[in-house]
């Protein structure tokens, strides 16, 4: 029987979505003065009616906590999946107020796309949108990134009531960089600060090389350092990355999203000059295979194409699409309808793929990760070699992930249930496009996507589709950045709590 939420747990999880809420006003200070510094008064006025809200409201939730104390698992899993949603609706304030979106659903979809690092958007005239308003959509992509708890922990604003491993595990990290989690978050939050900073420094001199004003290279370096290496595929103009006409650039970016994609603890230990751990990993190991693989099967789904038939034009259209897909970044050097139009029906099946399998665990990609698929076929492998052996042989399975590990069934169960469950939702996802009377192999990519955070559209996510499908593609961005067992857990605990209990039916003692 699933166990209930008391009064207390609901008190606890409000106050720590409160504080979360707090410190989301908090944020909006920057947007806020942005647009005071560069005169653009009409969005400082929003952000200064979202900011008082947010800190009001989250104020009032901090306050149900009743006593201090530790989080437990459970509670931690409910305060990272509900983090989402609620951020995401106070983000959309700001956004909703403005002139770029038809309705509030339309805002909210924004929200937690970005947040959620799918990257897709449906604001109309996006090209003139403002510098502050661009400026919130990249801050709210990076925390989302990095991790709404991650953020707060680096912070401290959860006090050290909550500087455990619970919040830290529940937003699907597992390896500690650093002694603790504190010391992790921190060293993520500075790395990929140093990381964007160097890169928004270079894709900016290369936009003013390209005759770029100033002021406009130091935003748009700085919105694509974070774009690719957050692997959210947001870009301030609606033509994506085809805007800035520059090899040069998507190059940059390329390099950014495949660096994303690499878990964090690899990427320290790299920096610690332990370089071997990195090319001993299975996920390393496996993405190197994975990648070799699919990208042959692209390539010869690509040769129906008559538009990409020469090798420069390959490498750089076909290339870089196919690593936004597989990074789960979602950038484009192409239009949705170029996409469908250019690319093969084959060749769009493939990146489909590529998003759904997605980067490493640990990292910003999002998907099923790396890490599962090998331990699927680890454990395949496993069986396979146990059938074949004799009935007194022990096999014991062992592979290399920041150290020697062993394969144990429980890991294997885990790692079964997120594949299974993400197949699924990425049919259920499908067959509501397919309903809707949209073409199968678009439903099919754009369903994972979205439950993948890829973010690689085909077009029908836009302003004019079926609230309906706009609601089943919240909820599965959402559901596939939770990896949906916290998602699953969260929801079944909340019917327990709200089901009468057995002893007030009638005639039940």
């Amino acid at each position: 029987m699933w166990q209930r939420y008391s009064l207390y747990d609901f008190r606890v999880i409000c106050h720590y979505l409160g504080v979360l809420l707090f410190f989301t006003g908090l944020i909006m200070i920057v947007p806020l003065v942005t647009a005071l510094v560069l005169g653009e008064y009409e969005p400082a006025s929003r952000y200064l009616l979202s900011m008082g809200a947010s800190v009001t409201v989250g104020s009032l939730m901090r306050m149900l906590r009743i006593a201090p104390g530790r989080l437990n698992r459970q509670q931690a899993v409910a305060v990272t999946s509900f983090a989402w949603l609620v951020v995401g609706l106070f983000a959309a304030i700001p956004l909703g107020l403005s002139s770029h979106y038809n309705s509030p659903i339309d805002a909210l979809f924004d929200a937690v796309s970005l947040i959620t690092t799918t990257g897709v958007s449906i604001a109309s005239n996006a090209d003139h949108m403002s510098y502050a308003d661009n400026m919130w959509r990249f801050i709210v992509s990076y925390a989302g990134g990095l991790g709404l708890i991650v953020v707060a922990m680096s912070f401290g604003i959860f006090g050290a009531g909550a500087s455990n491993s619970s919040l830290y595990e529940s937003e699907g990290r597992s390896e500690h960089v650093l002694p603790n989690v504190v010391q992790t978050a921190k060293f993520i939050l500075k790395f990929s600060v140093a990381v964007v900073a160097v890169a928004g420094v270079i894709l900016g001199g290369v936009l003013i090389f390209h005759g770029v004003t100033p002021l406009r290279s130091f935003f748009h370096g700085i919105w694509l350092a974070i774009s690719s290496f957050m692997t959210i595929g947001l870009t301030p103009q609606s033509t994506s990355v085809a805007y800035y006409h520059s090899s040069a650039i998507e190059f940059v970016l390329m390099i950014l999203m495949l660096l994303g994609s690499i878990n964090f603890s690899l990427q320290s230990e790299a920096l610690r000059g332990r370089v071997r751990m990195l090319f001993d990993d299975i996920e390393i190991h496996a993405a190197l295979g994975w990648i070799l693989l699919i990208l042959v099967v692209f390539v010869v789904s690509m040769t129906g194409s008559t538009l990409l038939d020469t090798l420069p034009t390959m490498m750089r259209s076909g290339l870089f699409s196919f690593l936004a897909a597989t990074t789960t970044c979602g950038l484009s050097v192409m239009s949705s309808s170029q996409l469908t139009t250019v690319f093969p029906s084959g060749a769009l099946l493939v990146l489909a793929i590529a998003m759904a399998v997605g980067g490493s665990s640990g990292s910003t990609s999002g998907g099923i990760k790396l890490r599962r698929v090998a331990v699927i076929a680890k454990s395949a492998f496993e069986t396979m070699k146990s059938t074949a052996s004799p009935e007194s042989a022990r096999i014991v399975t062992n592979y290399y992930h920041l150290g020697r590990q062993r394969l144990d069934a429980a890991e294997v169960k885990e790692a079964m249930t997120v594949f299974i469950l993400f197949v699924i939702v990425y049919i259920v996802g499908a067959l509501a496009g397919i309903a809707f009377g949209y073409d199968a192999v678009s439903a099919i990519m754009e369903s994972v996507a979205m439950a993948s955070n890829g973010g690689i559209s085909t077009g029908i996510t836009s302003d004019s589709m079926p609230v309906l499908l706009e609601m089943v593609y919240i909820g599965e961005m959402w559901a596939g950045r939770l990896e949906f067992v916290a998602f699953v857990a969260v929801l079944a605990k909340i019917v327990a709590s709200i089901r009468p209990r057995r002893s007030w039916l009638p005639g039940k003692r």
